[in-house]
């Protein structure tokens, strides 16, 4: 396989694409179960009025084979908007053909071109294989910063005054 690819913005039209990588990528890190995926969300969400996310497609022979999903983050520290790679994926036959770095380098041009000063990004402590990549590239795995989340009935009790 020849590593010819293309990278271009989401548009309109790519949701069945982006939802489809969502729920292989859910499944690849065992998250399928949490999933509540909505191809009408996704087209508010990225192309809508006010968007809240954007995502790169990477293809090959002019067909979506990976995406990068992200987002502006903000950094108090620099008084900067930064740039939060949510999601990144690439179909299991085109990887290690440097689809997956041709994201991230797309993803960094991006946070360069809006004057971000980082661009941050998750990855979970048993996928050994992305964090390889990720230092392989000169990313620093953070230790000593913990995710913290809110979700479901923790995020309604937390939203709710408590009883007097």
């Amino acid at each position: 396989m020849t590593t010819a690819h293309s990278i271009r913005q989401a548009r309109p039209g790519d949701e069945p694409h982006i939802a489809r990588f969502i729920r292989d990528l859910a499944r690849y890190e065992r998250l399928e179960h949490q999933l509540d995926l909505s191809e009408a969300r996704l087209t508010v969400h990225l192309f809508g009025d006010s968007p809240v996310c954007s995502a790169l497609l990477v293809e090959h022979d002019g067909q979506p084979v990976g995406f990068a999903l992200f987002f502006t983050s903000y950094s108090t520290f620099w008084c900067k908007p930064c740039l939060f790679l949510e999601d990144l994926y690439v179909d299991p036959e085109y990887r290690g053909h440097g689809y997956g770095l041709a994201l991230l380098r797309a993803l960094a041009a991006e946070a360069i071109e809006r004057d971000c000063p980082r661009l941050d990004w998750h990855v979970l402590d048993w996928n050994q294989l992305a964090i390889d990549f990720y230092e392989r590239q000169g990313a620093t795995v953070l230790a000593d910063w913990r995710t913290c989340r809110f979700e479901g009935d923790a995020l309604r009790n937390m939203a709710s005054p408590p009883a007097t």
